[in-house]
């Protein structure tokens, strides 16, 4: 295609035609000529917001760019209204590969009944793969928000599901070949699969209910990244048991086929909470058929600890993902 904004025919038959998921807050949409939405909302609750871009991969990057920006709406405890979509596509790609990635997106937003509010797609040279950056917009009622800020020292740190399942999707169906010299299909079918896993809404639900006091999802950095960053936004010290950290079996050998630390692996899919009774957190959340595990505690210290068994390290601040390491 030419450099410059993708044409107003592909534009209609192969995006805005696809998009059909409608919110009512939402008042003024995607639409041609539109450079705005707008959201009506009520007088006791406040815009929630939050922007991401997928980088990491091609590989059904429609659906794990809302995906993730979701996620990050769900750890502020906001409902999700909906999205605005940045696309910005190499000279090479096809018309029909736009219409994949655009009901990729309007897929991932129809199952979680959130509308494409607009956007802008364009072609050009700077690229050599589609990169998408999705803005989300959801709403909370006022002095309901949930911050990483929110941790305190003496509250349990609790993991949802399992670290590492964006990172192992990702690398298992981008590196199918090489891991098929080691691994069997049917192991790499289970990893490629872990991306039914990478939402946290539900989760996030539960824990707001259960009155959890800080969210954060573990993206890139892994959950090393993460527990820094929740401690470094609190101000706090941590004390984390490495062997209670919940993980695949297929996260943990595809690490090691890539020579790669499965602790610094982005990790969408799974949410860190800090809660006063964390026990009770797990419990609320295995109800409700989600897998959660207490992994340590927040301190009063300025040292975030890493424990295995009787070996003792320190947390450092978030270096570049080791998904990159393999890709």
């Amino acid at each position: 295609m030419e450099i410059g904004k993708v044409p107003e025919s592909v534009l209609k038959r192969s995006i805005l035609k696809q998009i059909h998921t409608r919110r009512e807050e939402v008042i003024l949409g995607a639409a041609v000529g539109e450079d705005c939405a707008a959201v009506a909302l009520t007088e006791d609750e406040v815009f929630v917001l939050s922007t991401d871009p997928i980088t990491g991969t091609a590989v059904d990057m429609g659906e794990l760019a809302i995906l993730v920006t979701l996620n990050d709406l769900a750890s502020a405890g906001a409902q999700p209204i909906g999205v605005m979509l940045s696309v910005l596509l190499p000279e090479s790609i096809a018309e029909q590969d736009i219409k994949e990635l655009v009901s990729q997106v309007e897929a991932a937003c129809s199952k979680a009944n959130i509308q494409v509010m607009g956007g802008h797609t364009e072609v050009t040279a700077v690229v050599n793969q589609p990169v998408i950056t999705v803005t989300g917009v959801g709403k909370a009622k006022k002095g309901s928000l949930v911050t990483t800020a929110g941790a305190k020292a003496g509250m349990d740190i609790v993991v949802t599901k399992w670290v590492g399942l964006e990172g192992t999707s990702i690398l298992a169906k981008e590196k199918d070949k090489e891991l098929s010299r080691r691994f069997s299909a049917d192991f790499i079918r289970r990893a490629k699969e872990f991306d039914a896993l990478l939402s946290v809404l539900p989760e996030a639900q539960v824990a707001v209910k259960s009155g959890v006091g800080a969210m954060h999802d573990v993206t890139e950095g892994g959950i090393f990244g993460a527990l820094w960053e929740m401690a470094e936004s609190a101000g706090v010290g941590l004390e984390i048991e490495l062997k209670k950290i919940p993980i695949k079996q297929e996260t943990v050998e595809i690490c090691e086929f890539f020579g790669i630390n499965p602790y610094q692996l982005i990790s969408s899919g799974a949410m860190l909470m800090a809660a006063e009774d964390g026990n009770r957190l797990v419990m609320d959340l295995k109800k409700a058929g989600i897998a959660a595990t207490v992994i340590g505690k927040a301190t009063d210290s300025n040292d975030r600890v890493i424990w295995n068994g009787e070996e003792r390290r320190f947390l450092e601040p978030p270096k570049s993902d080791a998904l990159y390491k393999a890709v």
